[in-house]
């Protein structure tokens, strides 16, 4: 199994080149734009990537002065980009072609040779040597952990460029072989609910308030409204950091919550953690903002990718009526769930917490859909007290069984 981590790393460059690395961005970027528009005809979008190749891949030598790789890569780029286009009018929504204007370039191992304490990098007029500023080399960082490891190899990167700081990023991809971990057999699965209130709920009961969130969402809106009333250029400036920061700030919050997450799954024992399935949350979702839809995908990412060293299998799962749905009984019903919080089954009278019942509704949704005859299919959806099998009956561990008259999820 190949693990994969991505690690960004600050560049030293002098003025002359850091020249050459902006041109080589812009004209990167505009090889990918080129690309767009040769691919759509005025009704449908083209996507196969040997067609806009032969297509492209001449005149944009001819335009531009970039490395035949970065030709290559600039056009895988709008392919991908294109598909999700597609994607989006394939199911009926709105969305205009893409456009690239965020300032970055491919690099693979033909255009760039990557050192332990720096790369050299091709650009449109030759190549340039970019030196890594690197943290304390005592210190449990990515990069130790990762870029230095003697397990990962280097298989490409990108440059960014962070216009708030006028500063150079190489985000290093890095990949390294370990063993397979052992297929889950018999395993169990965590559901996971994601939502407004709470960023997370677990099967299991364990819950992830969004109130932390929101807050410095909040201040940062704040923040950027009180600068963009000045109007100047530096306000601009300042409205761009307040952004990184932000991101910065959350993205080590949806860290902690996914390792979380993870420790949970481990401690009880769980091969497989479900979600419900991202696609159109926002529209899904009674208040969801553009910045929860963000929260979601980044957390499930880092989630995903964590998950693999400790042989957890991640799955999406289809979340139709997991809000409704009684968990204890199957009573489908818009009824059952009054509020927001509360959800209370109109048929059996089940009551609890509206995000915990449907976090054991989305492992149970994992459950039905993999269990099988088939070795290393989960057997049962793992609650705060007990296991929900395939045909939703509940078992209660014999050292509990006695004190149990109900469930209660742990806020």
């Amino acid at each position: 199994m190949g693990a994969r981590r991505t690690i960004p790393v600050k560049l030293d460059v002098t003025d002359s080149d850091a020249d050459l690395l902006h041109e080589t961005v812009q004209q990167f970027l505009d090889a990918a734009n080129y690309v767009v528009d040769a691919a759509y005809d005025g009704e449908w979008i083209e996507t196969r990537k040997s067609v806009l190749n032969d297509k492209t891949y001449d005149d944009v030598r001819d335009r531009t002065e970039l490395h035949s790789n970065h030709v290559q890569s600039a056009r895988d780029r709008a392919v991908d980009a294109l598909k999700s286009t597609v994607a989006k009018w394939e199911r009926d929504k709105e969305a205009s072609l893409p456009t690239f204007t965020s300032p970055f370039v491919e690099y693979n191992q033909r255009n760039a040779t990557f050192h332990d304490d720096h790369a050299t990098l091709s650009t449109v007029d030759g190549r340039i040597t970019a030196e890594y500023v690197l943290p304390d080399e005592n210190r449990d960082t990515p990069h130790s952990k990762y870029l230095f490891s003697d397990d990962y190899e280097t298989t490409g990167a990108t440059v960014h460029y962070r216009e708030t700081t006028d500063e150079f990023y190489l985000h290093v991809r890095t990949k390294a072989d370990v063993g397979d971990p052992e297929p889950p057999e018999n395993g169990t699965v965590l559901g996971v609910d994601l939502g407004v209130e709470n960023i997370a709920v677990t099967s299991t009961g364990v819950f992830w308030a969004a109130d932390e969130l929101d807050h410095w969402h909040r201040e940062y809106e704040k923040r950027r409204a009180s600068m963009h009333q000045r109007g100047t250029r530096y306000a601009h400036e300042a409205i761009q950091r307040v952004g990184e920061t932000e991101t910065g700030r959350f993205e080590q919050v949806f860290h902690c919550i996914a390792n979380e997450i993870l420790d949970e799954a481990d401690d009880r024992g769980c091969s497989y953690i479900a979600f419900e399935d991202l696609t159109d949350i926002r529209e899904r979702m009674p208040g969801a903002k553009r910045l929860h839809a963000w929260a979601f995908r980044r957390l499930y990412e880092y989630v995903e990718y964590k998950a693999e060293e400790r042989g957890i299998v991640v799955k999406q799962v289809n979340p139709a009526n997991t809000s409704q749905r009684c968990s204890s009984c199957g009573h489908t019903a818009k009824d059952n769930r009054p509020t927001q919080d509360s959800f209370e089954c109109q048929s059996c009278g089940y009551a609890n917490h509206a995000d915990y019942n449907a976090a054991k509704n989305v492992g149970y949704r994992l459950l039905q859909n993999q269990t099988g005859a088939g070795g290393g299919a989960p057997v049962g959806v793992r609650l705060n007290t007990g296991m929900l099998n395939a045909n939703g009956v509940k078992s209660v561990p014999d050292s509990v069984r006695a004190g149990v008259h109900g469930e209660s999820p742990r806020l």
